[in-house]
């Protein structure tokens, strides 16, 4: 092939040569005049433009989306939450409502069938509370255990073994004159802290079955007891020794008996609570 043919068709097909043939070079060659060589621009320019071009809808002639349109999928639009039905957003507040009117019976069926949080697909058994529905004394725990779960009944593990002693050294007991109930009505796993979230689905249910019993003096062992009752975040030790208030009643506060077991010197402090709920209930007596 010629060299004449070959230049025209590299031409044709848009590949002009690069360099020349020695042998065609003349003897006294004709100054070249060379191409400006153009710089690209600078590595965020070049960026900037990059995404600009592909955050346009390019257009090619014709109105027809250029090839980059089309490789380029569009720009997914921010997903907005679909509002919730309002029966779905006040159902926490139409619950608690529809508690509060449940007499004792219905209340037990609801705390048995409750599904209100995660709590419900580990639990064995819920526990609802053992004792006189009519006591004068009520007894407010934090969570149930392991032992608890098991039987449906709460403490009736060794710290259940250490409060019925505590009761009896004042002529009280779960048979006769007390009530007993736990603040959540389902073991968390593996006996850890309750979740703000399950204690406040919780709360309807102890605050019915306080408001059904009416208790002359109620005795809150444990912080997370306290805090629902109370609506307060302290440490036991600061509240202990005084008279507090839950709508009406009088609350004393004492470390829970899981506690003392592990505490031992304490125990002569939960003592003088007990006392002091016994003096508190003989004042309060109609």
């Amino acid at each position: 092939m010629s060299d004449g043919r070959r230049e025209l068709i590299l031409e044709e097909l848009g590949l002009a040569p690069c360099w020349v043939r020695r042998e065609l070079l003349t003897a006294d060659p004709a100054p070249v005049e060379l191409t400006p060589v153009i710089t690209a621009p600078p590595p965020s320019a070049a960026i900037d433009a990059a995404m600009e071009t592909v955050a346009a809808p390019t257009q090619a002639a014709g109105g027809r989306p250029s090839r980059m349109a089309q490789v380029m999928p569009a720009e997914k639009p921010a997903e907005v939450p679909a509002a919730q039905p309002a029966a779905l957003v006040t159902s926490p507040d139409h619950r608690a409502l529809a508690i509060a009117q449940l007499d004792w019976p219905a209340l037990q069926a609801e705390v048995a069938a409750c599904t209100a949080c995660s709590l419900c697909k580990s639990r064995s058994k819920t526990v609802f509370g053992v004792g006189k529905p009519d006591a004068d004394w009520l007894v407010v725990g934090e969570a149930p255990g392991a032992e608890e779960d098991r039987q449906g009944e709460p403490f009736v593990g060794q710290a259940g073994k250490l409060l019925d002693a505590m009761l009896a050294s004042v002529d009280r007991s779960r048979q006769e004159n007390v009530f007993i109930l736990n603040t959540l009505k389902c073991r968390p796993p593996q006996n850890r802290n309750p979740h703000p979230d399950e204690l406040a689905l919780c709360a309807p249910f102890l605050h019915r079955q306080v408001e059904l019993i009416k208790p002359k003096v109620i005795f809150a062992v444990g912080r997370f007891a306290v805090q629902t009752l109370l609506g307060r975040e302290a440490s036991i030790a600061s509240l202990r020794g005084k008279l507090h208030d839950y709508r009406g009643t009088p609350v004393v506060v004492s470390y829970h008996p899981a506690y003392l077991l592990r505490n031992m010197p304490d125990k002569y402090k939960a003592w003088q609570d007990l006392l002091m709920a016994n003096k508190t209930l003989e004042k309060h007596k109609d």
